[in-house]
């Protein structure tokens, strides 16, 4: 098997429709350093066969369907990026040898609460009950003590500067290590930033998914940078700050307002999709009014209105996609954590800007206790 310098951790439905199909895309024309190791963190023996299936020769599907600069999508892309698929803590010495031997470049999306420390976290022996960054840095370390090459760690959780994020929960685990490992992490150690923008609506079986037209996948440019793949929708930025913005405090910001008002009005089998609620009259024009009266000036309090109007538009138009099957359900997994971060966080950047700014709305949503939007 050849080797593989992209090691990836995480087998979500985005990665399949986002990294694992750029990459496959490049790879076709020369254009991607190589193929990928797929890990499953959690250790699930139920996902077997969906292993299998994501490191299958003749790959798996995914399917493409929307509206894109007004014509009608319906494709399907054949994934064959990845070439071996392995799960923790069955694999972890062949995880281990390809993160110490073949690694250039580490790749994660674990889910919302992935960053979480845990208890286990404070030991130097390698635990399935680890946080996400506590077995990476119990990985790096075995790269270091084989004097391995430098590596590039390229998060694309949806937290704000996540490979700083990353970076500081590493460093902080890394004081259970001798100094000199701190040391390697800092000057070895390339940590990206980066943003990731497509929804990804429903998981195909037994592997591949159904995303929408639209994708960005944004990386903030620095020293020593390498890209993972050349393709159109991956842009080296000098800044992710106004595609985070845009992304996190108005497409992701409405799903989860989409969400608290869903959970409120306790009537879950009525909307099942977010089409549904856009199609719902009263409900499309509450999300435009709070875009218009409580969004859109916090981006005007940043002299960003226009950008954010647009992408509100853009946004409006995604969220009515009549072919994407995008589960309220799977929006509302960790929903305390979302309106933290991206309700409560807006509110403050807006804030930032205009100690005065008024959002009655998503104030009240911010301020509710966590019970309140529970399934």
């Amino acid at each position: 098997m050849s080797e593989t310098p992209l090691l990836q951790f995480g087998t979500s439905r985005f990665l399949q429709a986002h990294v694992d199909l750029f990459v496959s895309e490049a790879l076709q024309k020369g254009a991607a350093p190589g193929p990928i190791t797929l890990v499953q963190t959690s250790g699930d023996p139920s996902r077997a066969a969906r292993l299998a299936a994501l490191s299958a020769k003749d790959g798996f599907d995914v399917q493409v369907r929307g509206v894109e600069g007004g014509q009608l999508i319906e494709a399907s892309t054949r994934v064959t990026s990845i070439v071996r698929a392995l799960s923790l803590p069955a694999d972890l010495k062949q995880v281990r040898d390809i993160a110490v031997n073949e690694a250039r470049i580490i790749l994660s999306n674990t889910a919302d609460a992935g960053f979480r420390p845990c208890e286990a976290d404070g030991q130097t022996s390698f635990s399935q009950a680890m946080s996400y960054p506590a077995k990476l840095t119990w990985l790096l370390f075995q790269r270091f003590q084989a004097n391995g090459a430098a590596i590039q760690v390229m998060p694309t959780e949806l937290v704000p500067r996540n490979g700083e994020v990353l970076r500081d929960l590493v460093f902080g685990i890394s004081d259970l290590y001798p100094a000199a490992f701190r040391t390697w992490l800092a000057t070895d150690v390339v940590w990206v930033n980066s943003l990731v923008d497509r929804i990804v609506s429903e998981p195909l079986e037994p592997a591949g998914a159904v995303a929408e037209p639209y994708s960005l996948w944004a990386i903030e440019d620095q020293p020593g940078l390498v890209t993972p793949c050349t393709h159109p929708n991956v842009q080296v930025v000098a800044s992710l700050e106004p595609y985070e913005t845009l992304k996190l405090f108005i497409l992701n910001l409405g799903h989860t307002y989409l969400v608290s008002r869903w959970l409120t009005e306790r009537d879950t089998a009525r909307h099942k999709y977010v089409r549904d609620m856009l199609g719902d009259p009263s409900t499309s024009a509450d999300l435009e009014d709070l875009y218009a009266r409580e969004v859109v000036p916090g981006f005007a309090a940043h002299g960003r209105k226009e950008a954010a109007e647009d992408y509100v538009a853009t946004t409006l138009d995604r969220f009515r996609n009549p072919f994407l099957d995008h589960k309220l359900a799977d929006i509302a997994q960790n929903h305390s954590e979302k309106v933290e971060r991206r309700i409560g966080a807006f509110l403050a950047w807006a804030r930032q800007a205009d100690d005065a700014f008024s959002a009655p709305r998503l104030d009240a949503i911010s301020a509710a206790p966590a019970e309140v939007h529970l399934l």
